[in-house]
């Protein structure tokens, strides 16, 4: 048997992810844009706190993605936006075959086949209390029930034909629960996992959760998401989620935590370092932009750069369409 630590294999299985190995400049392939899809399969529903964002159902996806693949496209991030009538305590729609995360990583992988597709792994879209994983009697996270379900939404995706799962649920031992369901199901070479590892508890994810419908019914996520003063807890989350088998570290949010980012680079020297330019991020951009504070084009840019000098060679944001254009 192959021990977890092992595996590098994973991390460079797909053409897409080699240049992330290494440190460069700007360009298209440094670029992975998260897009929102709904159980409304017809449906291309605008997103009123995200600008030129939406909810794109299944059916609407391949004339949504097209023009994107043409501009340069490489890789996208998949969000499950399921309506409320499945929701349950468990998230047990989370994987449902039907559901609009399975069957839109089919349809790309049909129509795209050389488009990366990465799935952000969680439960928070699925659940009725809409926290992150199963919870306890009061209330409390029940981090071993969560890993094992995380880690079978995470194989399910993969049997489908993701080649990167993301978890961002943020429980203990998930990275290395997820590595191990791939060993088992024989996919570690060729599906890549990347970890929110230094994710925080952040005042700037609130356009998302409009966008996704996944805010918490009750309580918050800091039990569970790093608190924002806290340095030494992303060193330490960074340090384990390399040693249980992340192949890319993600830290989220991305322009106030710089130094984190930094610290994953010296962290994990050998690893792509990933920043997730979370929704409010890309919001007060735009709405800065829009009251003539600066010009959108000039601070986007700024913003990449700064990332990609703090250390990262992969850059999650919804500004990836305008991008695509302004690098050409």
């Amino acid at each position: 048997m192959v021990e977890v630590d092992s595996l590098l294999h994973s991390g460079y299985h797909h053409p897409v992810q080699r240049p992330w190995q290494a440190e460069r400049v700007l360009t298209k392939g440094a670029l992975m844009y998260p897009i929102f899809i709904t159980d409304e399969k017809d449906s291309l529903i605008p997103i009123s706190s995200m600008p030129n964002q939406y909810r794109i159902g299944v059916n609407r996806l391949e004339e949504f993605i097209a023009p994107l693949v043409a501009k340069g496209l490489q890789a996208v991030m998949l969000f499950g936006v399921p309506n409320d009538s499945v929701k349950d305590a468990f998230g047990t729609a989370a994987d449902d075959p039907n559901g609009p995360v399975i069957q839109a990583i089919r349809l790309l992988k049909a129509k795209f086949p050389p488009l990366l597709v990465s799935c952000d792994v969680c439960l928070c879209e699925y659940t009725s209390h809409g926290h992150c994983g199963h919870l306890n009697s009061d209330n409390t996270i029940d981090n071993t029930a969560s890993v094992r379900r995380l880690a079978e939404v995470a194989v399910n995706y993969a049997k489908a034909g993701a080649d990167n799962v993301a978890p961002s649920d943020m429980m203990d031992g998930r990275m290395r629960a997820i590595k191990q369901g791939l060993v088992d199901a024989g996919l570690s070479h060729r599906v890549s996992l990347m970890a929110y590892s230094a994710k925080y508890a952040s005042a700037l994810y609130g356009p998302f959760r409009d966008a996704a419908c996944s805010g918490a019914q009750f309580g918050d996520r800091s039990a569970y998401q790093l608190p924002s003063s806290s340095r030494g807890l992303g060193r330490r989350a960074i340090e384990r989620d390399v040693r249980e088998g992340a192949d890319i570290i993600m830290v989220k949010p991305a322009t106030f935590y710089l130094d984190i980012i930094r610290d994953a680079k010296e962290q994990a020297p050998n690893h792509p370092i990933a920043a997730y330019q979370v929704s409010g991020e890309y919001a007060m951009i735009h709405h800065a932009a829009t009251a003539g504070v600066f010009d959108l084009k000039t601070a986007v840019l700024e913003s990449m750069t700064s990332l990609q000098r703090a250390g990262c060679s992969l850059i999650l944001t919804y500004f990836t369409p305008e991008l695509l254009e302004w690098l050409d």
